[in-house]
């Protein structure tokens, strides 16, 4: 008998080395992450151990002074501080978000405003939202074009109990989708749906543990 082959995980965000500095700061002192296709990962570190730096540079949107970050597929990134304007609707969000991706319609924001449960907003300018419901859209404008790996920058602030659990539907469905997704927290209510939780520490991430015994992790 041919022994059997288990499918080897492909990785969708490898970041190496990786080093960031603030002036004379050190921040990040060469952390290294990894994340296959179908992977849920969490990220956790106290207030100021460099969570939310480490995201911008997995997004691109902040320079690494030494290392090396490789993306494979497209990429969605919701930061902590939601990037919308206040004069504009719900609606407005979706559709200039949906033209700057290139969508040929709105059928993917429209599902996730009802799986988030704030479809009564859309007409509402974004300065009138709660912090909760500002926080949904900007979940949804990172999720729109169905990326691949998403970032997320404490993601649950200001979400009621239900939204939280929509939240985790949503989660379960990309993963089981292949989509990788990466959460920056500062606390961790429910370790076991994580397949890796990786502490950010003195500039550094050391894996904690797996809870999903069939799924490869690596940091």
């Amino acid at each position: 008998m041919e022994p059997s082959s288990t499918p080897v995980p492909t990785p969708v965000l490898h970041a190496h080395d990786i080093h960031k500095s603030y002036g004379k700061h050190p921040v990040l002192r060469g952390a290294d992450l990894t994340v296959d296709a179908g992977q849920l990962v969490a990220v956790v570190g106290e207030n100021g151990a460099g969570k939310s730096t480490l995201l911008k540079i997995l997004a691109g949107t902040l320079p690494v002074d030494r290392g090396e970050v490789v993306l494979s597929g497209t990429l969605g990134y919701c930061p902590q501080d939601p990037v919308l304007n206040s004069s504009l609707t719900v609606e407005q969000h979706l559709r200039y978000f949906a033209a700057a991706h290139r969508l040929p319609h709105l059928d993917r924001g429209r599902e996730l405003v009802r799986l988030l449960g704030y479809e009564r907003y859309g007409e509402s300018p974004v300065g009138e939202l709660s912090g909760g419901t500002r926080q949904k859209l900007n979940l949804t404008v990172a999720l729109l074009h169905d990326p691949d790996v998403l970032l997320l920058d404490e993601p649950y602030q200001g979400f009621d109990w239900e939204t939280y659990l929509r939240f985790w539907d949503l989660v379960d469905d990309l993963r089981n989708r292949g989509k990788a997704v990466v959460i920056i927290t500062h606390l961790v209510f429910e370790q076991d749906r994580f397949d890796l939780l990786a502490d950010l520490a003195d500039g550094r991430l050391t894996p904690r543990t797996a809870s999903r015994e069939d799924t490869h992790v690596g940091a």
